[in-house]
């Protein structure tokens, strides 16, 4: 046991050593980077539980600081006192499957109660910047790796008739935006259903259907049987991590497409 301990110990510091000898002209092509944005059920709002703390020495996040350090739930910082599981930590999992040559890293940028129309340039949120923050964390974490990805888990707060009816146009402004500011064209960019448990998220998730067909390289992943934690909002534990396996079962197929 001692010396299967010594070996964990041996890779961690093998990871972290390898991250700081990188320069940000010399971005690893193996160090997969994936952006998180969204609001509360992208930041996890899921029971904290004994499998969210166990470590991965090829998954890391950029914490708060900007640091490269393990991934653990809670991945996100947006409201401490709330923040819990969401659907990050097991995307990534999903992501790494078996290929023992890639390592991923995390990007957690969700805002809990953010509408889409504060995810733009100079808009602002509770003191939060949650577009700008992003840019600003990616262009950090691309130093040392390649942006494979944008995962994006909203829509909560714009489940009403008069936002529902401009969802899809900020949406694909987002979407634009975010390519244009990381340069990256044509990088996969998935969004998820909201729950089925509540009549007005049919709003959003109505206009979501129709993502595929106007935008490039996109894709949805189905909340289909997925539950809230009893608060009729935010997903559970279980469902969290479903959802995080239903976003890189949508970001391979995208990833895959692409490299035909």
């Amino acid at each position: 046991m001692r010396f299967v301990f010594l070996l964990f110990l041996v890779s961690l510091c093998c990871v972290f050593n390898s991250l700081g000898q990188q320069s940000p002209d010399k971005a690893d092509p193996d160090f997969h980077l994936y952006l998180l944005i969204g609001q509360s059920n992208m930041a996890g709002r899921g029971k904290i539980d004994s499998d969210g703390k166990q470590i991965n020495p090829r998954i890391l996040m950029l914490n708060k600081n900007g640091d490269w350090v393990m991934a653990t739930d809670p991945l996100h910082f947006d409201r401490p006192a709330m923040v819990g599981v969401g659907p990050g930590l097991s995307f990534a999992q999903h992501m790494l499957g078996k290929n023992k040559k890639i390592r991923i890293g995390l990007i957690p940028c969700a805002v809990g109660g953010s509408s889409i129309e504060v995810w733009q340039a100079g808009k602002e949120y509770l003191k939060d910047h949650p577009y700008d923050d992003a840019i600003k964390r990616a262009k950090i974490a691309m130093q040392y790796g390649v942006l494979k990805g944008i995962v994006w888990h909203q829509g909560e707060a714009d489940s009403n008739e008069e936002k529902a009816g401009r969802y899809i146009a900020n949406l694909k402004k987002l979407i634009a935006d975010l390519r244009k500011d990381l340069l990256a064209s044509d990088v996969p960019f998935v969004a998820g259903e909201l729950g089925q448990y509540r009549e007005n998220y049919k709003l959003i998730n109505a206009v979501l259907k129709d993502l595929a067909d106007e935008v490039p390289n996109s894709g949805l992943a189905t909340s289909e049987g997925l539950v809230h934690k009893g608060d009729g909002t935010h997903l559970d534990t279980p469902s969290a991590r479903e959802l995080g396996k239903r976003f890189a079962v949508v970001m391979l197929r995208l990833q895959k497409n692409r490299k035909k």
